[in-house]
């Protein structure tokens, strides 16, 4: 039995399959659309959430299957005080396969500990995205034709943010890959990430909190959005959310062929101008994660 709770889970050899299957997805998707027929997929958000969701979702559905499960932890048993293991005990006798999304970091950890089948962590807290990490890689591959030798800039919220987590260490295997580190003081990376990952690897690595200082150097530039949803007190929120703000201006001095990437929902944090900018990839990004999470289900299904 296999789960994805970490993108460390995966090797480098598995992640480049998933991709190349999500790729082949996409050039034929007549080909897989009954390879899942009959199987279920249970979406377990406690959580909430729209395109990680939606896009399971869409996934299973593109396969042949079907899909149960919940939206929030107020329609669940979770309401009730069950348990994370009770919960995942009980839906493993119903489902084949199980995304779950969690506001406690470690949770779908402690669910994989007690399931019958494949659970996928689908976001845990301020600690894991996995599926989103899939996403991202597939998404810069598709733009850049490599997954090396590329400067990327990580912008925003960098200490809850759990896509920026993954993604820097799935990007610590990549041969050529520098790190621009820009947030607030208050919002930094880590220490325990910088010093395990960064640190321990020797890759090469630059903090700031001047986005325009270093725009032209960067090929990929990751926004992220300020997370309400992280911060103990509004006050503190208020006064971080607009720390960076991308408008056209502000790429002036950047590379003609950046890809700006976001994990999405955005706030203020993109204008909307730049959206017909051929440089903003974060909308097909986002129908990239449909396709990836397409070829992990089928891999854990061991279907493919």
């Amino acid at each position: 039995m296999k789960h994805l709770i970490d993108i460390r889970d995966l090797t480098q050899a598995e992640i480049l399959e998933l991709l190349d299957l999500a790729d082949a997805i996409v050039a034929d998707p007549a080909a897989y659309r009954e390879v899942c027929r009959y199987k279920k997929l249970a979406t377990l958000f406690f959580e909430p959430s729209t395109r990680t969701r939606l896009s399971f979702e869409a996934a299973m559905y593109e396969l042949g299957g079907q899909v149960l499960g919940f939206s929030e932890a107020a329609s669940s048993s979770a309401a009730k005080g069950e348990s994370v293991a009770d919960t995942i005990r009980v839906v493993s006798c119903y489902a084949d396969i199980i995304a779950m999304r969690h506001p406690k970091e470690g949770a779908p950890l402690v669910g994989a500990m007690h399931a019958g089948v494949p659970i996928i962590n689908a976001g845990d807290g301020g600690h894991n995205h996995p599926t989103q990490t899939l996403t991202d890689l597939m998404t810069i591959r598709r733009e850049k034709g490599r997954l090396s030798d590329f400067t990327i800039g990580f912008c925003g919220d960098l200490k809850f943010g759990r896509t920026v987590h993954s993604l820097i260490a799935a990007l610590s295997r990549c041969a050529g890959v520098r790190f621009v580190l820009v947030s607030p003081e208050e919002l930094k990376l880590p220490s325990y990430i910088k010093k395990d990952i960064l640190l321990e690897q020797g890759l090469p690595y630059e903090q700031t909190t001047d986005l325009h200082a270093v725009m032209p150097e960067l090929d990929v530039l990751y926004m992220t959005r300020v997370q309400r949803e992280r911060f103990f007190n509004e006050e503190d929120y208020l006064r971080l959310k607009d720390s960076y703000i991308l408008t056209p201006e502000k790429l002036e001095n950047a590379k003609a062929a950046l890809s700006i990437l976001h994990p999405l929902p955005r706030v203020n944090e993109i204008d909307a101008a730049i959206d017909d900018d051929p440089r903003a990839c974060y909308f097909r990004q986002a129908r990239n994660g449909k396709f990836v999470r397409m070829a992990l289900i089928l891999k854990l299904l061991e279907l493919a």
